[in-house]
């Protein structure tokens, strides 16, 4: 199917567009951008820098997305923003490209929904099947792993990890890494348990989900001091892949530490 780009959009010579590409009015596509197949802008999309958009994504009016990071260091190296296949991007939503004080790139999966306002900041990397809600933001070098929820105005500092199937709810501040299947509630947030309802809906089994909830225990409400409860869940989870899952991520925890089940005043 051919392309269709509307008189009033001005979309550059150099951009690579795919089959039955359609830009709308007064949208604006740069020298860099490769648009995948049936990619549709709607009106007033903005795409720049070195962006690469895959097949059947949508994009709604006012999206901005592939222009310099917000980053005092950020000196125009030639970094890259990859957005992947089947995503949905709704009004206002800002993606920028990578910067030379990380892997040059910004990554965000497939199947993702960006709902009004939401932002990627700069060297993120997002995982598959995503959902920010409206005003939903990353800073710089976060990492989102598959099928997170995110509430609306939810935020994530630099550098921290939320990992798979977790629940980052509505006005919540991330400021250390969120475990995978948990939900983070509060500012600064802090953990509540499983996301039982959004394990059920993703087809995880019972049996899967109570082990999560007595391995959420055992590491998050047991008695003394974390690492003697997490040599202890080792022991008693081995076997189960939902539980290797939660190791290999707390093993990786960085520079801001793993979000606990408690404030930081005890409350």
């Amino acid at each position: 199917m051919p392309v269709t780009i509307h008189p009033t959009a001005i979309v550059s010579e150099k951009a690579a567009l795919g089959e039955d590409v359609f830009v709308g009015p007064f949208c604006m596509v740069g020298p860099d951008v490769t648009l995948g197949d049936r990619v549709h802008l709607h009106a007033h999309v903005v795409i720049e820098g070195r962006t690469s958009l895959g097949a059947d994504s949508e994009v709604f009016p006012f999206a901005v997305l592939g222009h310099p990071p917000q980053h005092t260091r950020f000196a125009g190296e030639p970094s890259t923003l990859e957005i992947g296949h089947h995503c949905t991007i709704r009004e206002h939503v800002t993606m920028h490209p990578g910067t030379a004080i990380d892997a040059m790139k910004t990554r965000v999966g497939n199947h993702g929904m960006f709902l009004v306002a939401a932002h990627v900041a700069h060297d993120c990397v997002v995982g598959d099947h995503v959902i920010f809600a409206n005003n939903a933001s990353l800073g710089g070098h976060a990492k989102i792993g598959d099928h997170v929820m995110m509430g609306g105005f939810a935020t994530v500092q630099q550098w921290c990890r939320v990992g798979d199937h977790a629940m980052v709810a509505s006005q919540s501040a991330v400021d250390s890494d969120v475990i995978p299947f948990g939900i983070a509630v509060g500012n600064r947030a802090c953990l509540t348990g499983i996301n039982v309802i959004g394990l059920g809906r993703r087809g995880f089994s019972e049996d899967s989900i109570t082990t999560l909830r007595n391995l959420y225990r055992t590491l998050f409400r047991g008695k003394g001091v974390f690492s003697d409860r997490l040599a202890a869940a080792r022991a008693e989870f081995a076997g189960s892949d939902e539980a290797a899952a939660m190791f290999a991520f707390l093993d990786q925890a960085g520079r801001n530490g793993v979000c606990q089940a408690t404030s930081r005043n005890g409350a």
